[in-house]
């Protein structure tokens, strides 16, 4: 589920990490490569327990509600619907998912009043109150009310605060991680809830696509610590009345990775990788980093078709409208 894009993230700032630090070999990045992405799907999980609390905090209360000596019939109905949601119960129900929230310890006991306060918010919004309308919801109707109140549960600030608490590292994935869980949650279906179903997780290791995806942030990882010092001589060739010691390290970085991918991952277009590190570094690095490294870049990839190391198969074949360079420009 994770995007290439999100991976290579993950791969720069891993290998950002390692070189900061240090590290001697690439197998100690793979270890902090491994341990940041698993942590992905912790926060996942952490996530998409805050849909349940949302019902039991409903349950909670509806039954102090009873206890009112003249109980408002109307909020007591509203109460029950969405405390019995079928759809939040099946997910919670899942053996898997329940196996995961025992080992993370997550417990939302002592948040109560947070909890009341984003459902007092929710219960009051045009959804909620078209969904309460509906006299037999169907499984999708539940499914789509269930994936509304995600939204409203991640995008309250006082829940994040104490998400981030658990693992500072999470505040820049939040986002990000929360927008694959929702995508998760409005693919599953009646059919496949049950006891025994896979808990939804931003990476599945059981899916080809997922794994294939990692596999490639690896290898990224590993080809292009292992050739840092090999890249390096061309950076300095192309650098104009500069020293590569005034060079941003992350830029550095981010040039080596786009040259790993150039000569080490045919099927990806070579515009599809410049592009895709320009964007890294609007996200990660200075604000003219984008023109240097596009500008680097450029330069470093007419010398490596030259050199002939590039070699692309079909699904990498190299796209003319990557820049305006003619035949003269490889002379």
């Amino acid at each position: 589920m994770l995007s290439r894009h999100f991976l290579r993230a993950k791969a720069l700032q891993t290998i950002y990490a390692g070189v900061s630090s240090q590290v001697t070999s690439s197998d100690e990045l793979i270890k902090m490569f491994d341990y940041n992405v698993g942590r992905l799907n912790d926060l996942g999980i952490l996530q998409l327990s805050t849909l349940p609390q949302l019902t039991f905090t409903a349950e909670r209360i509806y039954e102090n509600e009873t206890q009112k000596f003249n109980p408002n019939a109307n909020e007591l109905e509203l109460l029950h619907k969405w405390a019995q949601n079928p759809f939040v119960d099946k997910l919670s129900q899942g053996f898997e998912y329940r196996k995961k929230v025992e080992r993370m310890h997550i417990d939302w006991s002592n948040h109560f009043d947070i909890f009341r306060k984003i459902f007092n918010t929710f219960k009051t919004s045009r959804p909620f109150q078209e969904h309460v309308a509906l006299h037999e919801p169907s499984f999708g109707d539940e499914r789509q009310i269930a994936v509304t109140a995600f939204k409203y549960l991640m995008n309250d600030e006082t829940l994040r605060e104490i998400i981030f608490d658990r693992d500072l590292l999470w505040e820049d994935d939040f986002d990000q991680v929360a927008q694959y869980v929702f995508m998760l949650l409005k693919e599953l279906d009646e059919e496949s809830m049950d006891e025994a179903m896979k808990c939804p997780q931003v990476f599945e290791a059981r899916n080809e696509k997922d794994l294939n995806d990692y596999d490639f942030a690896r290898k990224l990882i590993v080809d292009t610590f292992n050739h840092i010092d090999d890249v390096e001589p061309m950076i300095r060739k192309h650098l104009q009345n500069w020293e590569l010691e005034r060079v941003a390290l992350m830029d550095i970085l981010l040039i080596n990775m786009a040259v790993t991918e150039f000569t080490c991952c045919p099927s990806i277009p070579e515009r599809v990788t410049v592009d895709e590190y320009i964007e890294l570094a609007k996200e990660f690095s200075t604000e003219k980093s984008k023109l240097f490294i596009n500008g680097i870049l450029d330069k470093m990839l007419i010398e490596l078709r030259v050199a002939g190391k590039i070699e692309k198969d079909e699904r990498g074949l190299y796209d003319p409208t990557l820049e305006n360079l003619d035949a003269n420009d490889t002379k």
